[in-house]
Order: structure tokens, then C-alpha cells, then sequence
């Protein structure tokens, strides 16, 4: 279903008309509030209305019975995507940043709708194997070893010195 931009009176019109979702002329002279328009103007919305997709009519001897086509939810979707592709690049981020920023929605709102039940359970992890952080970590032992060969080797060199 294509929706169709409204006039801000086309909309006053509609807000009344999802009240009452299926009417006649009479009924919308009746329950508009005061100043109420002339006849001949709420006439003439509705047929735009009905031009527009928004009412359907349906004669019953000689008046008409008008019944809403788009849902005010619908409409309501037509606008937000509107306003998200023209002023926020299509990006709901962007949305809801100025929402909450501007204090329209809380964080407090946020959590009802982002209350996912994910469990989140702790990863075993195995003690990980450092074999070169060991290394340098504990050069003692190659210390040791390589100290004796020195000293071995140093005695030696003695050894030979003193036999020469």
C-alpha cells in the first residue's frame, strides 16, 4: 500500500478519523471540537482523503459512509522512515542519539525494549604456555649450565698453563 504525504489539516482530519474509524459527515461535524469547520470544508477534505488512499466510501441511499484505509500505526511508519531517510541518512543510531540526547526517550525506557536474555557464561581458559617468556623469565638454569661449561673451561685453560 502507497502512502501519500497529508497536510497538516489533512492530518487534524485523520487524527479525528482514526478515533472513530468508520463514519459519515455527520458523525465529524458532531465530534470535531470547537471552532467547528463548515460543512462544505470537511466535505471537501474528505474526498481528498479519499483521492489520497485514505478513506474508502461506501453509499448508502444518499449519503456516504467513510471508513479509514491506513492504519494511524501505518502512518506513523510512513512518517518516521520519512524523517529517518531525509534528515538522519536512514540511520536509527542517529535517532535515537538526538532521542535521547533531547531527553524524549531515557535510558531507563531503552532498557524494556533491550532486555535480550542472553547468558553470558564465563570462557574456561587454559593456563596458556609461554615458552619463550620462560626463557626470559628464568634464565637461571641456562645460566647455571652455561657458568659451568665457562668454568670447566677455564680450568682447563689453567690446567694447560700450568703443564706448559
Amino acid at each position: 500500500m502507497k502512502i501519500n504525504h497529508l497536510t497538516s489539516a489533512e492530518e487534524n482530519f485523520m487524527k479525528l478519523f482514526w478515533k472513530m474509524e468508520s463514519f459519515y459527515l455527520k458523525d465529524v461535524m458532531e465530534q470535531h471540537p470547537e471552532p467547528k469547520p463548515h460543512q462544505n470544508t470537511v466535505s471537501t477534505y474528505l474526498k481528498i482523503l479519499v483521492e489520497k488512499g485514505y478513506l474508502s466510501t461506501a453509499k448508502e441511499g444518499r449519503i456516504f459512509k467513510y471508513t479509514v484505509l491506513v492504519p494511524l500505526d501505518e502512518y506513523k511508519k510512513f512518517l518516521l522512515k520519512e524523517l529517518s531517510h531525509h534528515f538522519f541518512n536512514d540511520s536509527g543510531k542517529e535517532i535515537l542519539e538526538l532521542l535521547l540526547s533531547e531527553k524524549l526517550i531515557t535510558q531507563e525506557d531503552m532498557k524494556g525494549y533491550f532486555d535480550l536474555k542472553i547468558e553470558i557464561k564465563p570462557a574456561k581458559i587454559e593456563e596458556p604456555k609461554f615458552e619463550y617468556a620462560e626463557e626470559i623469565l628464568s634464565p637461571k638454569k641456562e645460566k647455571k649450565t652455561k657458568g659451568k661449561d665457562k668454568d670447566k673451561e677455564k680450568d682447563k685453560k689453567k690446567k694447560k698453563k700450568k703443564d706448559s
